[in-house]
Order: structure tokens, then sequence, then C-alpha cells
């Protein structure tokens, strides 16, 4: 039988006017339905790649070359206005700084029926189902008062519950997560990696959680890239890459959580005794 062709085929360079090969062929797949992590240091141009993607690069003064196939077609040649259709609706960004990605000035649920709007058509009532089930999804209220509430009036926990409801709110084929859990304390950031591993099963949503650290993304993820110096240096299933890296900075990183792969090692010889194969995400439970 013939394999799937990959969701996300990826070979890109970067250019910055004071930064040259910001990256410099990173090359990866990445299947439908997948979690695949993205390790790198700060530096490393997971940002860089993360905007790449979404063809956004010029924002910030950045220019691509290379290719990004995404369902057998080139995004990289594409119009804008073709792109604009793509965003929001197959292929979602949820960024790292979640109250300054909403706008401090509309309502929650004002924001959420623009993204909405961007890319459907329908009365009222349509709007407000859709709202209605994306903050569901999230595990955030659905009543008119929290959909009243302005940005600066909630939680950042719940800020970046909203950022994901929004990307999610058209079952997009790829959730691109750059450094979600970032500016969010330890116990919000193991429900949102939960979150992430919910939608995941639940959407079938491949997601590209791209982050610094190693630990979260052992949590909720299939397979590892990692990213050093714009190159991807390694890439391969979780425990493979866990418990036996071959590259040296790979390995550099592993020894500065020595207690994860320990875990990993422990993890493999309990589903070697029993299948565990349903289980949820078991890292993010001793970080």
């Amino acid at each position: 039988m013939a394999s799937k062709p990959p969701l996300l085929s990826v070979e890109l360079s970067v250019d910055y006017p004071n930064k040259p090969h910001t990256l410099s062929g990173t090359r990866f797949d990445m299947g439908a339905g997948e979690i695949l992590g993205l390790v790198g240091e700060s530096g490393s141009g997971k940002s860089t790649l993360a905007l790449a993607l979404m063809r956004l690069l010029d924002l910030k003064g950045g220019c691509a070359s290379g290719t990004v196939v995404f369902r057998g077609r080139d995004l990289m040649t594409v119009s804008e206005r073709d792109m604009r259709s793509l965003r929001g609706r197959e292929i979602a960004l949820v960024l790292q700084s979640p109250l300054d990605s909403l706008n401090p000035a509309l309502r929650i649920g004002t924001q959420l029926a623009e993204c909405w709007r961007a890319h459907a058509r329908g009365p009222k009532a349509d709007v407000d189902a859709a709202i209605s089930r994306a903050l569901s999804s999230v595990g955030l209220p659905t009543d008119s008062e929290f959909r009243s509430r302005y940005p600066s009036q909630i939680s950042v926990g719940q800020a970046q519950r909203v950022l994901i409801g929004m990307a999610v709110m058209h079952s997009p084929a790829l959730l691109i997560a750059d450094e979600p859990t970032s500016a969010l304390d330890v116990i919000t950031q193991q429900e949102i990696l939960r979150l992430l591993a919910e939608l995941n099963r639940s959407m079938g949503t491949g997601v590209l959680y791209i982050s610094h650290d190693l630990a979260s993304v052992a949590a909720i993820c299939d397979r590892i890239a990692i990213l050093r110096q714009g190159e991807i240096v390694e890439c391969g299933p979780r425990e493979a890459i866990l418990s036996h890296p071959s590259h040296p900075y790979t390995r550099q990183l592993l020894a500065c959580v020595p207690w994860l792969r320990e875990h990993v090692q422990r993890s493999q010889s309990a589903r070697d005794a029993d299948d565990l194969s349903q289980r949820t995400p078991k890292i993010l439970l001793v970080m």
C-alpha cells in the first residue's frame, strides 16, 4: 500500500537584512493528524519558521526562499489572496503572548465573531453557535457575561485558550503553536498541553508545537525535530530522540534535563509490560 503524502513538507531558507542565514535549508515533513515538536534554543529560528510557513515574514523584514508544500500545494507560489483564504481556515497560528495577540479594545465575543466571519457567512444564530462551540472546545464559559469581557478582564491562561479557540474555530488541518505556554505558570502550562493533545485527538488537527522547552515537547509530541542555528540536525520519534539521540547538540539539550531521559526509559519499560498506547501524555505530569 502506498504511503500517504505528508500534510506539510518544508525546505526553507530565510535571511534578514542584518542577519543572513537565519534558516539554512531547513527541511522536515509532517503527517496529517501528527503532533510534531520543534525544539531549539532562543535565536535558533523557531519563530521565524512559524512566520515563514504562514507567509507573514515580510512583517518582520525577512525574505524566505524554498518550498512549503501544504496538502500538495506549494504555498510559496500562491497569491496573497489565496493565502488569506488559507490563514485561519486551513492553517492557524497561536503565538506566545496571548494578551498582546488579542485586540484590547474589542470584547472577547466580538473577536471570536470576526474570526468566524473571516471564512464563513450566516445569520447571527450561526455566529453564536460557532462561538459557543469554540469556547466550549477549549474549556471556557460560553455565557454572554464572559463574551462581553475585554482581554484585560481575563487571565493570561484564559486569553491563551481564547486564542486557541479562535485558531480551531474552522477546524484547520494544521495548527502552528509557537511557544504557547511560555507566558504561563506551570499549572496552566499543563492545562494548555492537555488541551492541545485533546484537540489533536478529537479534531484530527495536525499540530506543529514549537518550543525551547524539551520537557513540554516530550509531553505531547509524536515526533521531535531539533533546530540548531537554522538547521534541523535531528528528527525522529519522541522515544528515539529522547532515549538514543544521535546528534551532539541533542545530547547537550538532554543533559540539561537529566530526569527526562530516565522518565522516558521507564515509560518505555511500562509500555513493554502493558499496552498503554491510549494513555494521555505522561511526561507533563512530572514537569
